[in-house]
């Protein structure tokens, strides 16, 4: 008969999660709870904790980010980004959220990690996409607002997944060649990279035309806009 008790701890953290308890409370007693029903010593329980911790201490950095962008916030970096856009004429979503993109898909070809939803997006690319749809069209209601918001959150996704393997250290690429070599397709990287490019250009012309769609969505009057106006 097989034992699902050192299942429980999979059921600890669903649990936590809809209770919305503090993450990483729920996920340490998951594993110490997961590691006493192994019949694991609770030394040797923390010594695995901590080596988890160490081989993966670099995933706790985005961490930093959080004061750091509240510090920016508070000092009027949001405001600071409405006002640039604002002073440029020819300023239009299409063209901040194609740039972004653009940005994003040479930084990862690079090796370089600059964007990300709480780091560009959330402070930088929406509140500047938002400043170039209101000098288009002041009389823009919420709910384009909105669709403003969401599709500078579309251009962080689409600037990055896909390309995040054009760069040959990538973990993704590395990853996928580590499947292929067990599975006994030996590839190299030099290979590997180049089939990402075509997924890359496709992404660019895909979001091109979407960037258009929405610039004439987010610069529409809506009927309720021309009678008020009326």
């Amino acid at each position: 008969m097989i034992d699902f008790w050192p299942l429980i701890g999979i059921g600890i953290i669903t649990v936590g999660f809809m209770l919305r308890l503090n993450t990483l409370l729920v996920i340490l007693i998951a594993g110490v709870v997961t590691g006493l029903i192994a019949h694991l010593q609770i030394v040797e329980i923390l010594s695995i904790l901590g080596e988890s911790f160490t081989k993966n201490r670099y995933m706790s950095l985005f961490i930093l980010i959080l004061p750091m962008i509240g510090l920016l916030e508070h000092y009027g970096l949001k405001e600071r980004a409405e006002i640039l856009i604002s002073s440029m004429k020819n300023a239009s979503v299409s063209k901040v959220t194609f740039a972004y993109l653009l940005l994003r898909k040479v930084t990862n070809a690079m090796g370089l990690s600059l964007g990300g939803h709480p780091s560009m997006v959330r402070p930088l690319i929406a509140p500047m996409t938002e400043a170039a749809a209101v000098a288009s069209n002041p009389a823009i209601t919420e709910k384009q607002r909105l669709r403003v918001r969401a599709f500078a959150a579309v251009s962080e996704n689409f600037g990055n997944f896909f390309s995040q393997l054009i760069f040959i250290g990538s973990g993704g690429l590395l990853l996928i060649k580590g499947v292929l070599d067990e599975a006994g397709y030996s590839m190299e990287l030099d290979d590997m990279y180049v089939w990402a490019m075509p997924t890359a250009l496709a992404s660019l012309v895909i979001f091109f035309i979407f960037s258009k769609i929405e610039q004439k969505k987010a610069t529409s009057v809506s009927k309720v806009a021309e009678d008020s106006e009326c």
